[in-house]
């Protein structure tokens, strides 16, 4: 006797449709359950979080789609590569050497002048000594002020000059 036979369906290619698409349900559940297992297994380190997903992926079809609402965004593969990432560029950070900024040899951050040019790169501090950078105003390790610091370069506006007006501030020619 057929499958659907009870429910009065006497046809055999009506039966064998309805078996076809009940096979099919049933393939498309189970494969639910096991893409959320998979799924969950790369998302989620905690193997009682992974064994929850996957039991509530058993209710049909409603408990995948509320794993997928709910799952971290992200690979944990992805999050260890973004740590490592992280640390690598956190390294390279500190492994930066400054240079000189006139002949580009390597100087540390306390260097007063490039050992290879000479070019002065700091003054000291006449309380602490220091080193201070060219533009401070005061000394930030004791509060001393520093007289001969470097003021930051002024900004000038450039005069519109009007065809026919002298450049300069010359006095216009006169016809005497």
């Amino acid at each position: 006797m057929p499958l659907l036979g009870y429910f009065g369906i006497n046809n055999d290619g009506i039966n064998l449709a309805i078996n076809l698409v009940v096979l099919f349900v049933v393939v498309i559940y189970a494969a639910l359950i096991y893409w959320t297992y998979a799924d969950a297994r790369r998302r989620i380190a905690d193997p009682w979080l992974v064994t929850c997903a996957v039991v509530a992926s058993v209710f049909p079809f409603l408990g995948t789609v509320i794993y997928m609402v709910v799952r971290p965004p992200e690979y944990l593969e992805d999050v260890r590569e973004r740590e490592l990432e992280m640390q690598a560029s956190e390294a390279r950070l500190a492994a930066v050497q400054l240079l000189c900024r006139h002949c580009d040899h390597d100087v540390q951050p306390d260097f007063l002048v490039c050992p290879n040019c000479y070019h002065r790169l700091k003054t000291p501090c006449r309380n602490c000594g220091k080193p201070l950078e060219q533009a401070w105003g005061l000394c930030p390790y004791c509060e001393t002020p520093v007289p001969e610091a470097l003021e930051p370069p002024r900004r000038t506006r450039r005069r519109r000059t009007v065809p026919g007006e002298p450049v300069g501030g010359e006095a216009p020619p006169t016809g005497h």
